[in-house]
């Protein structure tokens, strides 16, 4: 005679929360005052709940769809040789044998030529580059 498996109850399915986003997100934020972090966050949305019924608060989502819903843009301007690579961090170190590169992502920003000239102005903490314009026109760029 087989036996027959009891059947287990099934646990029902937790339903599928959809996090507020936009002016809706920034006005429940808003009405939420004093609360904290984590619990605005859960209040609007932005959290899961595992198999075993824990709720997980997903904070950096939180805070990532707040920051779009302010319309704070965090990315800089795209790269402008559309290449990718490292982006300008304006700083330079002054290398082994005394020379101070520029580098050429400064370069392409200021559209400066090979052959361009500066007049070099030394203050107590700068440097100051004058671009000497073939009309006699002076542009500044501060190093």
């Amino acid at each position: 005679m087989a036996r027959q498996k009891k059947s287990e109850p099934k646990k029902p399915e937790p339903k599928k929360i959809e996090p507020l986003a936009g002016e809706e997100l920034t006005q429940k934020v808003k009405e939420l005052g004093n609360l904290s972090k984590e619990e605005k966050a859960k209040a609007c949305g932005y959290y899961t709940v595992t198999k075993n019924g824990i709720e997980r608060v997903n904070l950096l989502k939180f805070l990532n769809a707040l920051i779009d819903a302010e319309g704070i843009e965090l990315d800089g301007k795209a790269s402008t040789n559309g290449r990718g690579g490292r982006s300008a961090t304006y700083r330079v170190t002054v290398q082994s044998n005394g020379n101070l590169l520029i580098g050429s992502a400064y370069t392409k920003q200021l559209a400066l030529n090979p052959g361009d000239e500066f007049e070099i102005t030394l203050g107590r903490k700068h440097i100051r580059l004058k671009q000497i314009g073939q009309e006699g026109q002076a542009a500044d760029a501060a190093a």
